[in-house]
């Protein structure tokens, strides 16, 4: 083989490895449906701050259609409280499906707020050089459990809270919150995210 011949092979050998890889990479990321197909919406209500504690209640459902295509993937639901950009501190939530829900965090939540600005503080907080993860979002494994209900107590501000222990508090309006619905791959890659809600 001449020098020629074995440069114009390692070139075409690396330009079919790129492809291979574009390609991969497009197909882990392709959604089986975008977000318009499940008609998602979202309710939220506070209650009124507590007489003494300061503490408000805020009590939120997600509801969406059943997609038109299987979905091998999670949903997370996130709310934020736009002021600060802080998750509420503990979430509980149920479904028709209570194995189906679960609430905490995952690295797919700071793949989303990369993608998407506005749901920045939906994953960790780099603050002085340390990565946090303070609040709860909820997990949502099957798209059958469809409506989400969930509730968390928003505690008053507490201005002696460390930035890493901060969390959305009271008092606060439904339009001081966000809520968003973000659809995760079975490798926990980042479909879409879609806010439903403010």
């Amino acid at each position: 083989m001449t020098r020629r011949a074995g440069a114009l092979l390692a070139v075409a050998v690396l330009l079919a490895a790129a492809g291979v890889v574009a390609g991969v990479r497009w197909w882990h990321y392709r959604a089986p449906y975008g977000p318009e197909a499940l008609n998602a919406t979202a309710t939220l209500r506070l209650d009124t701050p507590a007489a003494g504690t300061g503490e408000q209640t805020l009590h939120g459902q997600v509801a969406w259609d059943r997609p038109p295509a299987p979905h091998r993937g999670a949903f997370w639901i996130v709310v934020l409280d736009k002021r600060s950009q802080l998750k509420p501190g503990f979430l509980t939530a149920s479904s028709a499906r209570p194995g189906a829900v679960s609430t905490g965090s995952d690295d797919s939540l700071d793949e989303a707020q990369e993608r998407y600005p506005w749901l920045r503080g939906a994953g960790t907080r780099e603050i002085d050089g340390t990565f946090w993860s303070t609040g709860s979002a909820v997990h949502v494994a099957s798209v059958q459990a469809s409506p989400v209900t969930f509730e968390s107590t928003l505690p008053p501000a507490s201005p002696a809270a460390p930035p890493g222990h901060q969390v959305a508090t009271a008092p606060a309006a439904v339009a001081d919150l966000m809520v968003a619905l973000i659809s995760v791959g079975p490798s926990g890659q980042v479909y879409w995210a879609q806010r439903l809600l403010h």
